[in-house]
């Protein structure tokens, strides 16, 4: 069981056809581009990848084609999380039979559950898979936070190892380093708080910048685990425009359209998410331009 996903994993966005069918041709250069430029492995179909509004079988399709593309020279990890604990668990049997290295599961969302309903449906999924599973912690979509003393159960499940914590509170991950195990690995869920997360004691980022600055990106964390704090630092203040940037509407919408604009086509997006507005794709190309990336 492949425990270290590395510290670098992007989020990755699903290219689309005019027709917004899925482009599978684009996900493969897409795949491999990421892998190039600094991802240590690749969730797929996770929300960055607009899960929602994928069916099962264009996500166990997606899962075989990045693995083919990709596995073994980058961890993939399959979003098979949704507020369905019996679709999680088909979803999750499925991804492995496609052949991915782990599975991430997003916190149900709308329907609320508490904290013992939120351990009993993270436990079901783990316990009918052998993959190793990252827990996603993201209240803001969620409207449900996975407190500590929940991962902290969690994490005596085997094959849980490690948590997405995109709650925003650094609190919150001080009481995760210190209620869980040292091998339980935290990711940071949010790309402008990966340096304060790696100072304690996280392991890395699931990004969603890493499509445009991965190699920046990894040079930080290189430098921060390395004890140059100094440019660990230097690294990330120079990065912030872009962490903030691809958040200045709904994500994916800003990556979308800056890799758009890059020339590495990965098509519009599914209702109901919408284009980016002309002042917005100007502000995305203004960054881009600033930060050289055009």
């Amino acid at each position: 069981m492949v425990n270290d996903f590395g510290r670098v994993i992007t989020a990755m966005v699903t290219p689309f056809n005019k027709d917004l069918t899925i482009n599978f041709k684009q996900a493969k250069k897409l795949a491999c581009h990421l892998v190039q430029s600094g991802s240590d492995g690749l969730v797929v179909a996770g929300t960055t990848g607009e899960s929602p509004t994928l069916s099962k079988d264009e996500k166990i399709e997606l899962f075989r084609t990045v693995v083919e593309e990709v596995g073994g020279k980058a961890s993939v990890i399959a979003g098979t999380g949704s507020y369905s604990t019996s679709d999680s668990i088909a979803l999750t049997q499925a991804a492995q039979k496609a052949g991915v290295d782990g599975v991430m599961l997003v916190a149900p969302y709308y329907n609320k559950p508490s904290q013992e309903g939120l351990f009993q449906h993270f436990k079901a999924i783990a316990e009918s898979t052998d993959l190793p599973v990252i827990i996603y912690n993201i209240p803001g979509r969620t409207s449900v936070n996975v407190l500590p003393e929940t991962m902290a159960r969690l994490a005596k499940i085997s094959n849980i190892v490690a948590v997405k914590e995109a709650s925003g509170s650094m609190d919150q991950v001080s009481e995760l380093k210190r209620v869980l195990p040292e091998h339980f690995a935290i990711y940071s869920g949010d790309d402008s708080l990966t340096l304060p997360i790696l100072a304690l004691g996280g392991k890395g980022v699931i990004s969603v910048a890493s499509h445009l600055v991965g190699l920046r990106i990894k040079e930080m964390i290189n430098a921060y685990t390395s004890g140059n704090t100094t440019l660990a630092t230097k690294i990330h203040l120079e990065l912030v425009p872009v962490f903030k940037g691809m958040f200045i509407t709904t994500n994916p919408v800003p990556v979308k359209t800056a890799l758009n604009l890059r020339g590495l086509q990965v098509g519009g997006l599914r209702l109901p998410m919408v284009e980016a507005t002309d002042a917005e794709k100007e502000s995305i190309k203004a960054l881009l331009e600033s930060m050289k990336l055009l």
